[in-house]
């Protein structure tokens, strides 16, 4: 296992132990200036991942949802969303997880997703596939939209990007649409249980380990106009890879 992997599963198991142990009581909140929650488990599990990645790579740079970048440019840079899916943590629902990516010279090299309470780790490096609990997984292979599965993100985000009639359009065409929210949808994808997931308002720490693991599985990521993601993607668009030209048509 390599060196990067090897320090952020560990990163991300001693996060969990943090986070679990908030959600066995009375969880409480602030709100950011964006009016979404932050507790204090989201916090303390992002320093607590930054200084074990630290104390192996001290040159390497961080980019969190709560602790945000420096404003210096590194070779490796780890991007982290602590609780992806805080409103869900906040409500005692399963569907949280920690994202964990690395980003070389501004490319994706590694991804880490992990959700403690379904017991699902999904991880994977570049060129070296994609592994869910230790087993290696892949993306379907549905090549028509009539017999795929999409899910996708907030419709009041659809809405307002003007998005939602190509939604509802393309959700009229599949066999099951369906909304599930967060890196849930990205798990199922990547375990060959649905064909396509459709954001169109996320942060780069919402997807960035999520786009390893979809990729290692066979799949194809994007953003919603096709272009690779960076820094600064502000949505995502991810299939099995037989059906993403089809729907870039759609939103395009």
């Amino acid at each position: 296992m390599d060196n990067f992997l090897q320090t952020g599963l560990q990163a991300v198991k001693r996060a969990e132990t943090v986070i679990v142990n908030y959600f066995s009581d009375e969880i409480r909140y602030t709100l950011k200036p964006d009016e979404s929650p932050v507790t204090r488990a989201d916090k303390e599990s992002e320093e607590v991942i930054i200084k074990t990645i630290r104390e192996q790579f001290p040159d390497h740079g961080f980019l969190g949802e709560e602790s945000q970048k420096d404003g210096k440019e590194y070779e490796y840079l780890w991007i982290i969303d602590p609780i992806d899916g805080t409103k869900n943590y906040l409500r005692k629902l399963p569907f949280f997880a920690t994202q964990l990516a690395l980003m070389k010279n501004g490319e994706l090299i590694l991804g880490i997703s992990n959700a403690p309470i379904l017991q699902e780790l999904l991880y994977a490096e570049k060129g070296k596939g994609a592994y869910c609990n230790g087993k290696d997984v892949k993306t379907s292979t549905i090549k028509s939209l009539p017999e795929s599965y999409l899910l996708y993100g907030s419709l009041k985000r659809f809405e307002k990007k003007g998005k939602l009639s190509q939604l509802l359009s393309l959700g009229n065409t599949v066999q099951g649409f369906r909304g599930f929210g967060d890196f849930y949808n990205y798990h199922l994808l990547a375990q060959g249980l649905v064909d396509i997931v459709i954001e169109t308002d996320c942060k780069i720490w919402d997807v960035a380990a999520l786009s390893v693991i979809i990729q290692e599985a066979g799949g194809v990521f994007t953003d919603m106009e096709g272009n690779a993601l960076t820094e600064h993607s502000r949505s995502a668009l991810a299939t099995n890879g037989y059906l993403h030209k089809d729907i870039l048509r759609y939103f395009n």
